[in-house]
């Protein structure tokens, strides 16, 4: 092997931070460019008042070993926690009462959250055959067909909300669920495929993101980002904005803003983990048409509206994680968590705490009006769904103008594109969660295997 080339990495959100972390586990020297004062990117925590905010992700799903690994890695496995066996248990509002998620065969006949046309039109999805290309057809399409209406307003399209904020009726059920798709793919239908999957992920030692157990830490998600960016060898220059990537020689040169300064800096080879958005201006000069791939995806906005009130005002019990909303119940959010009830330390005692989530890909309009009235009414029906009798008594709010990648129909075009540019352009690579998944559990898988390919660029 030649002299190690120089690594930059561009953003110290978890995709990037774990990728150096890989990176210098292999003894290669890696820098980090990060616009904000912080590590984490889009998983910020604050405490205010003995309240514990997630403004970004509340927790991951434990889907690969890899987590476990750095955490164990960083020093921070004894600050690792998993969710409370209650919150295993999740709500669907259907003509305004909230209905448990069924998990098992007797409680799904038992459920009013279907009905029995409902309950016989699951029996037939063994028997429905394979579809032409799931890169072409929505989540929507695919569930209607394989399970039908009912299924997939009650059931896939508040889940859909819940997981990318996004609108069933867009995304592309290849390219955003791709292990569902794959079910229908190889094995013929959903049913089928759970049974024989099963015994692949165990194989592979891997858990579905239905079985696997829900994580976060005592201190909220920013300590996974925070620790691992404390135990990087490297510099990691905070407060840099990346102005463009230029081809010098046989590297590139990085011309960024720091603290006011323009500065410039070579290196053999860059991994951009920021967002697609971001990239999109950075990479302009190098590729036009990557520009337009990029700048194609969709972040739609979200509001992240946090909502602590004392335990004598709620008037239900908190025994789950919360409850998601469908779109045919007209509200105006997606759903809510109950964050106090999942993990400890997220509320003082006497206490409990909410996160609730506004907007997405299926109601972007609702920031049309004013922010206020929007707050107030959002308010007005949460109260009204969770029994609670009065104002809280803290209120923080964060809106995320450009939130979560939207693998639209369509993407796997934005996705080919990657590819080729990355082929043409040796030594630049793309990363985050607008590729390989969105997760907590997607980036960190794939910032293995990124670290792996860019380790095999610097093989002779």
């Amino acid at each position: 092997m030649n002299t190690k080339k120089n690594i930059a990495v561009l953003g110290a959100g978890i995709s990037g931070l774990a990728t150096a972390h890989w990176l210098e586990k292999e003894n290669y020297g890696v820098t980090i460019f990060e616009a904000h004062s912080d590590a984490g990117g889009a998983m910020i925590t604050e405490n205010e008042d003995g309240f514990l905010i997630d403004y970004g992700p509340n927790s991951g799903l434990e889907t690969t070993p890899l987590i476990r690994q750095i955490a164990e890695e960083v020093g921070i496995l004894d600050q690792m926690i998993y969710a409370n066996e209650q919150s295993n248990k999740r709500y669907i509002l259907r003509n305004g009462e909230l209905h448990a998620l069924p998990t098992s065969l007797p409680a799904f006949f038992k459920t009013k959250l279907f009905s029995p046309k409902a309950k016989l039109r699951l029996m037939k999805e063994p028997f429905v055959g394979k579809s032409e290309d799931g890169y072409y057809q929505s989540i929507a399409e695919f569930v209607k067909r394989r399970l039908g209406q009912e299924f997939l307003d009650y059931a896939i399209n508040p889940f859909v909300s819940g997981v990318f904020a996004g609108d069933a009726e867009k995304l592309s059920v290849k390219s955003a669920f791709p292990k569902l798709y794959r079910l229908e793919e190889l094995y013929g239908g959903l049913i089928k495929g759970m049974i024989k999957g099963a015994k692949e992920r165990k194989a592979r030692n891997e858990d579905s993101k239905q079985n696997a157990k829900m994580f976060s830490f005592i201190n909220g998600m920013q300590t996974f980002p925070k620790s691992i960016a404390a135990k990087l060898k490297g510099s990691i220059n905070y407060n840099s904005v990346i102005d463009k990537i230029e081809k010098s020689g046989s590297g590139y040169k990085i011309i960024f803003t720091k603290d006011g300064i323009r500065q410039t800096a070579e290196y053999d080879l860059i991994l951009s983990t920021i967002p697609a958005h971001v990239a999109s201006k950075v990479l302009g000069e190098i590729d036009t048409e990557l520009t337009k791939h990029l700048e194609a995806l969709y972040y739609p906005p979200v509001m992240v509206l946090y909502l602590g009130f004392d335990i004598k005002d709620i008037n239900r019990p908190l025994d789950g994680f919360g409850y998601l909303i469908p779109s045919k119940e007209n509200r105006k959010f997606l759903g809510a968590i109950w964050s106090s009830t999942i993990f400890p330390n997220r509320a003082k005692e006497g206490k409990a705490s909410f996160t609730i989530f506004v907007g997405g890909a299926r109601s972007p309009h609702l920031f049309e009006m004013d922010k206020q009235k929007l707050i107030d009414e959002v308010m007005k029906q949460f109260k009204e769904i969770t029994n609670v009798t009065a104002d809280p008594v803290l209120m923080k709010e964060k809106l995320w103008r450009q939130a979560i990648p939207q693998y639209n129909i369509g993407y796997i075009e934005h996705e080919r594109y990657f590819e080729k540019f990355e082929n043409e352009n040796p030594g630049l690579f793309l990363s985050g969660n607008y590729r390989g998944g969105i997760s907590v559990g997607d980036c960190i898988k794939n910032s293995r295997v990124t670290a792996d390919r860019i380790i095999g660029n610097n093989q002779i």
